[in-house]
């Protein structure tokens, strides 16, 4: 026992026993890369095989879609009825299209819808005047006289799409205009901590949802414009012809000199920014300056006659001895 225990005890034993387990632990090291199987082959194979698996489930799902459109198609008999009578060239210029672009509806199937509301709405409040008139006789008036409300009510079922039209397109810019300085303070932080462009407004498009949905959608598809269009310009230049806003129009601009001469265009954008952000502080100054003389009808039509009746209703009592 006392053996044994001195060949434990014994440095040189000690040494070599741990000069063994490094060798040893070394050869080990260096052994089990080798004796492992490439498993390289197999991950790749799989991947292969999922992916050839769901290309073949993404197929059959399109087949089965394929009927199907992204875009609402309008009803066959409105349809019908645009080609039939040619109202495209009849009630439409060129810039109907853009009106609706800029109003967030794209697509003939848009159009199609519009020009047969000013082409049906005339006859349909004609025909409501008629009856209201006439045949519910609501008012004292003479034939004549009725049958000119009656046409004034057709000319104004012809414009109720354009004030429509036009109330879309202004709600959509203000939504637009509010969330842009947003949007050009995101884009510059993505330009300047490297990404290019495209990734750039797709990025910007996925943050400023939130706040302004229809500017998203703008951003989005330019992005998408200018991933499979073959001049980039065309693709900066609908982005402000679709948003109609000149603040817009001029960072287009400086994209579009960005793109052709080289500029730097982190410093354009944040001199665009700043000036939108000042165009927004003044036109809410603008909105707040303006509400003192919008407020002066009420308060003399609701307010004062009130407060002289609060005031001068005591004296008027005692005066007249009223009960």
């Amino acid at each position: 026992m006392g053996g044994l225990l001195d060949i434990f005890t014994d440095p040189q034993m000690l040494l070599a026993a741990c000069v063994a387990i490094g060798v040893g632990a070394t050869v080990l090291t260096v052994a089990l890369p080798l004796l492992e199987k490439d498993q390289l082959a197999g991950r790749m194979k799989a991947v292969a095989v999922e992916r050839e698996q769901i290309r073949a489930r993404e197929r059959a799902r399109l087949g089965t879609e394929r009927t199907k459109s992204l875009r609402p198609e309008p009803k066959a008999f409105m349809k019908q009825l645009v080609e039939a009578l040619n109202l495209k060239n009849a009630l439409a210029d060129d810039k109907t299209a853009d009106q609706l672009r800029m109003a967030g509806f794209r697509g003939q199937a848009p159009l199609t819808v519009y020009l047969f509301a000013r082409f049906v709405l005339p006859f349909v409040c004609f025909l409501v005047a008629l009856f209201y008139l006439f045949v519910l006789d609501v008012i004292d008036k003479p034939p004549g006289m009725k049958f000119a409300f009656s046409l004034l009510a057709a000319g104004a079922g012809m414009y109720l799409p354009n004030v429509y039209l036009k109330n879309a397109i202004t709600k959509r810019q203000q939504s637009i205009k509010r969330a842009w300085p947003d949007a050009l303070d995101l884009l510059l932080i993505c330009i300047e901590s490297g990404m290019s462009v495209e990734p750039a407004f797709r990025k910007v498009a996925e943050e400023i949802g939130a706040t302004s949905l229809p500017l998203a959608e703008e951003m989005s598809l330019t992005a998408a414009e200018l991933s499979y269009l073959q001049e980039r310009r065309k693709a900066y230049e609908n982005l402000a012809t679709r948003t109609g806003l000149e603040n817009i129009r001029a960072v287009v601009t400086a994209l579009i000199q960005a793109e052709r001469y080289g500029t730097p265009l982190g410093q354009a954008i944040r001199v665009l920014s700043q000036e939108s952000r000042d165009a927004r502080m003044a036109e809410a100054e603008k909105k707040a300056a303006a509400l003192p003389p919008k407020l002066t009808v009420p308060m003399i039509v609701f307010f004062l006659p009130v407060l002289f009746a609060v005031i001068i209703g005591p004296a008027m009592i005692q005066l007249f001895h009223w009960k």
